[in-house]
């Protein structure tokens, strides 16, 4: 490898892409686009994905969710038109409170939510998330009481029409006021407000700030919530890990349910990660189509750097001439054209990290999204660049370096 061709031919490029700037610049589009695509999706989808895992952390590395199927499987069916939780009863409130006492259980909560109009006064507040809860919900979430309190165990047995709603909610419906003591109506029916909950800052506050919380056994009764879908939000001991409580979990439930040696489970058990795993499921396929797009933009860009290079030979064919009567190689011509077409994508791909670095700190200022591109990313968008400067440059080296140095030094 000739350093000093290299040299030379990063500084040929560099003063071609200076004084022919707009054929320069129609040239590296393509590569400008598809890495900025890229490198922009990356910084979005892994911050993103640090704001998920990190809610997901907050609300407990031990919790997990006891549902009638597996709910991050992403399938409808099993292929014959059975839906996935066909053949597997609904959880019930008899086994939430079996699982309770447990020895390596600290909280059970029955979860059966619904969805309505809330209304107090004039005020009225479409599209509200109504969580049926048991009581012991605010352990399995994030977040602190600012007015009033939970209600109480005894509110779960008697079904009373009593509500928690979240901060964002209560402002709505009750601004500049107390919402403790309160009726709003939800779903069409009344409820006595007992408490205004905040949830812990983080991406997915805002949604669960148009929240409000009652009674599981009230949201069935009263608002239509469906038991069929109940789940229970668990939360392990302290002194038991994971592992040991989704273990007795998984023991206590086949025993009650009479299953035999060697039958699968009809229930499921979902770890905090598991919604991780299904997130980058999803946004995997996502970026594969980004992918696919940002390519298209390089080959339109590598077609471009096969012209610009196509014409630079052409322009500089006495030139070849000279250097191999001088003693140039054919290897040394071949290499610095190749030094010149990687040159030329190398600063493509510098444009596009520039201008998705912009777009991320946009994104950061106006989203709770904090992207930024992983240092990863960087890397590879300058040795795919490269990798493609050195493709595309191919042909245009090996025809400068294959020329006849006496048809060259003739060459007008």
């Amino acid at each position: 490898m000739n350093w000093t061709a290299g040299r030379e031919g990063v500084t040929i490029a560099l003063e071609s892409l200076r004084a022919n700037k707009v054929r320069a610049s129609l040239t590296i589009l393509g590569i400008v686009i598809g890495v900025a695509t890229v490198m922009t999706m990356a910084a979005a989808i892994s911050g993103f994905r640090g704001s998920v895992m990190s809610s997901l952390e907050s609300i407990g590395p031990k919790n997990f969710i006891v549902a009638r199927f597996d709910q991050t499987t992403l399938q409808l069916g099993d292929g014959n038109g059975k839906p996935p939780w066909d053949g597997k009863p609904a959880i019930t409130f008899s086994e939430a409170q079996m699982l309770a006492e447990l020895p390596s259980i600290r909280s059970v909560s029955s979860s059966a939510g619904t969805n309505g109009k809330a209304k107090a006064g004039s005020r009225t507040i479409p599209g509200v998330q109504i969580g049926g809860q048991s009581a012991d919900w605010p352990e399995y979430s994030q977040g602190d009481f600012v007015q009033g309190r939970n209600y109480l165990p005894l509110d779960e047995a008697r079904s009373n029409s009593v509500a928690v709603l979240s901060l964002g909610l209560a402002e709505a419906l009750f601004p500049g006021g107390n919402a403790v003591g309160r009726e709003v109506r939800l779903a069409g029916q009344p409820f006595r407000v007992v408490g205004v909950y905040k949830v812990k800052d983080n991406i997915f506050a805002s949604s669960a700030d148009n929240t409000a919380y009652v009674p599981t056994t009230t949201a069935i009764k009263r608002l239509g919530a469906d038991p069929d879908w109940m789940s229970l939000l668990v939360v392990p001991a302290t002194d038991a890990t994971q592992a040991q409580a989704m273990d007795e979990v998984t023991s206590a439930l086949r025993i009650s349910r009479g299953l035999r040696p060697g039958e699968e489970n009809n229930f499921a058990l979902m770890r905090q990660e598991a919604f991780g795993e299904l997130f980058d499921r999803i946004t995997g396929v996502f970026f594969l189509v980004m992918l696919v797009l940002a390519g298209i933009g390089l080959i339109v860009g590598g077609v471009g750097v096969v012209g610009i290079m196509m014409i630079s030979v052409t322009e500089r064919t006495r030139e070849i001439g000279v250097r191999k009567a001088l003693g140039a190689t054919p290897r040394e011509i071949l290499w610095q054209f190749l030094v010149e077409s990687m040159t030329v994508t190398l600063v493509g791909g510098v444009i596009g990290l520039l201008i998705a670095m912009g777009f991320a700190g946009l994104i950061t200022a106006l989203t709770p999204v904090p992207a930024s591109i992983p240092l990863w990313a960087v890397g590879a968008s300058l040795l795919v660049a490269a990798i493609g400067g050195m493709g595309f440059g191919l042909y245009p080296a090996f025809k400068a370096a294959r020329l006849d140095p006496v048809d060259a030094l003739r060459y007008e």
